[in-house]
């Protein structure tokens, strides 16, 4: 075994055009965005303001880079395999190799789900959650800056395998013995583990932190019943981290150890079953998918009540719905493999149970309705967003009571039905939602206001891109196409196939609209500035926060009274006022531990992925290392005096007069 384990120059792909130009194309971007930073100065500030930041609200905004970063990539992924599918018909081979296309799949299942979708629900939860409970930051805001800088080494253990080595040609869920070492010798499988072991401790540790920062500290007055909706769908969604990602975690190290020490947990033959690692898979899988919808959920119930000028309808039936869905969403796994020969009474209650579920959602439909019903609904981004998605998921949930059939599922499941069914829910239901929040809430992050045309127009290419690239899988569903093809050679699928690849490059339009309308905002952010602290003509969610909140988000913890505590302030007709008197504020400090353990963590992985031995003891001893010293260093940096936060409050009363008056 060589110094560097199996890794040699032979394991960079240079006989793959495709990926030889991709690596050039991200090297120079690297080496522009290097110069920029390095030409304005800003090294140290990127260090100390954003990298070692504990602050909830940097964290949110990285979350979310992070997010769009990886729904570039994804999506790369997702227009080459619809090209390649119209361009491989009537038996041609099309432009990707299997091998290559059989990555690309995986890795687009795994970085949308995993590495876009997470972090962006994260994100938007990191930045809201603490205000609207009235906490000046999470519990352990350490743990918060280390849960994101896990998640990126996953990332980043993903990116690294589209330059070095391969990725796993499983997909994205892995399922042995095709992910066993006989069937998948290469490293593709264990860069897999080893991504979603590392981001998935980050989850896990995210999950316990905001489940403490919602039961330790909330506002005086706020009992569980008075949280705003949005807070209540992301703990429910935690609560399903903390239960069910030790799941996945304990399935990976059983894979591992059947890949690196011949255990053979999941080889049939030496005394092991496969089916249990699909069982333990699922039991992570189905939860996972209402980790990403019920956030979503809260944001469309903020967004609904908002651009309507209502409380929201159902509150108490949203907050129990919310709850039924979490319950019920841990008892339907087994729906996946309908096809694997259970007994008629184990498919029935799966069955039922998932058809059950579909009546806590219909709940949720019908009280957004009804807080539209009699209400002023403005038309904005955001609410274009929430109406869209009533119609998309409502699509997407009758098609998922359609599967619930275990008859009907058994002719479907391995059809592109469903892989129509899963982006209808996914894209449909929880990245609408993602963008509908990141529309909302970007004021109270940024400072300043999205661009409405271009945010428009985002959004009408999302949906019709998402109806012309996903309906016609239903069709092809329906015509006997399966999953997983690299081609194809039945006449009757070619239009469909043509007509969901024009769609792929609909929602491309989107995405383009989408960092038009970033750059335009930004460009023109003083025009665009918003600095009420109301930035949608009357409600906010976060009592009287500027936009962006202050670094220390309440000088003075508010008392709350009602359910709605900024309409409750506003139909008392009292203006806010600063405070007269502050005690000084604790603030806790930046710290380069949370990015050198997962640096250190994601030199293990990777060491582990091509056995480097000395890599992986170096990598491993200097995270727990790091860690060590951690505990004992003091949480303590600097208090906030009162004549500064006496001096921030009338800057922002000052701003927002002079605004108010500019509009009279």
């Amino acid at each position: 075994m060589s110094l560097f384990g199996k890794l040699s120059i032979n394991a960079i792909p240079f006989h793959e055009p495709i990926l030889v130009g991709t690596f050039a194309v991200v090297v120079l971007a690297g080496l522009l965005i290097a110069g920029l930073v390095t030409k304005y100065q800003k090294w140290g500030v990127i260090w100390h303001d954003w990298v070692t930041s504990v602050d909830h609200k940097r964290l949110g905004v990285m979350y979310i880079i992070l997010a769009l970063i990886m729904l570039i990539r994804g999506f790369s992924d997702a227009i080459m395999m619809r090209t390649q599918l119209a361009m491989a018909t009537n038996g041609a081979a099309g432009y990707l190799p299997p091998e290559h296309y059989d990555q690309i799949f995986t890795a687009h299942g795994v970085i949308m789900i995993i590495f876009m979708a997470m972090p962006f629900m994260i994100g938007l939860m990191n930045i809201i959650l603490p205000l609207q409970i009235g906490a000046r930051d999470v519990a352990f805001p350490f743990l918060n800056n280390l849960s994101f800088w896990l998640t990126a080494g996953g990332a980043i253990l993903i990116n690294i395998s589209l330059f070095v080595g391969e990725f796993a040609k499983t997909g994205w869920v892995a399922y042995p013995p095709l992910s066993e070492l006989t069937y998948s010798p290469g490293v593709g499988a264990d860069y897999y583990i080893w991504a979603l072991q590392i981001s998935g401790l980050g989850t896990l540790l995210t999950g316990v932190n905001f489940l403490v920062t919602v039961f330790k500290m909330r506002a005086p007055g706020m009992s569980l019943m008075k949280m705003p909706i949005f807070t209540w769908t992301c703990t429910w969604a935690n609560i399903l981290i903390a239960a069910s990602f030790p799941i996945l975690t304990a399935v990976l190290a059983m894979l591992t150890l059947d890949r690196y020490l011949g255990f053979h947990f999941f080889t049939n033959d030496a005394g092991g079953n496969a089916m249990m690692y699909i069982n333990l898979f699922w039991a992570w899988g189905h939860p996972e998918v209402y980790i990403l919808i019920l956030p979503a959920f809260g944001i469309f119930s903020e967004v609904v009540s908002t651009f309507t000028g209502k409380r929201l309808f159902g509150y108490k039936s949203m907050v129990y719905a919310s709850g039924a869905i979490s319950v019920l969403g841990f008892i339907v796994w087994l729906h996946h493999f309908f096809t694997m020969g259970s007994s008629a009474n184990v498919n029935a209650f799966f069955g039922v149970m998932t058809m059950v579920i579909a009546v806590p959602t219909g709940v949720k439909l019908f009280n957004w309705l009804f807080t539209i019903y009699r209400g002023r609904l403005r038309i904005s981004v955001p609410i274009l967003w929430a109406l869209g998605f009533m119609v998309t998921f409502t699509i997407g949930g009758m098609t998922g009571v359609l599967l619930a059939i275990p008859g009907a599922d058994y002719v479907l499941h391995n059809s592109l039905f469903l892989i129509a069914h899963f982006h209808n829910t996914i894209i449909g239901g929880a990245v609408f939602g993602y963008l509908a929040g990141f529309a909302f809430w970007f004021p109270k992050a940024m400072g300043f206001k999205l661009h409405e045309g271009w945010g428009k127009s985002a959004f009408w290419c999302w949906l019709i891109g998402f109806i012309f690239a996903f309906v016609p899988l239903y069709v092809l569903g329906f015509l006997g196409m399966t999953r997983r093809l690299n081609h194809t050679n039945n006449p009757d699928w070619n239009i469909w196939l043509y007509i969901a690849c024009g769609g792929a490059f609909i929602i491309m339009f989107g995405i383009i609209s989408q960092i038009i309308q970033l750059y335009v905002s930004f460009k023109n952010r003083e025009a665009l500035a918003d600095t009420t602290g109301d930035p949608w003509n009357g409600h906010t969610l976060e009592w009287s926060t500027a936009s962006p909140p202050q670094y220390y988000n309440f000088a003075k913890i508010p008392q709350v009274r009602d359910i709605d505590t900024w309409t409750d302030f506003k139909e008392q007709g009292k203006a806010y006022q600063p405070q007269l008197a502050y005690n000084p504020i604790h603030m806790p400090k930046n710290t380069s531990a949370g990015v050198l353990i997962s640096m250190s963590l994601t030199a293990f992985c990777f060491a582990m992925i091509w056995h480097i031995w000395w890599l992986a003891a170096f990598g491993f001893i200097s995270a727990i290392t790091v860690f060590i010293k951690r505990c004992y260093t003091s949480d303590v940096d600097y208090y906030v005096q009162p004549e500064e936060i006496v001096e921030i409050e009338h800057a922002h009363i000052h701003s927002a007069t002079n605004n108010q008056e500019a509009k009279a």
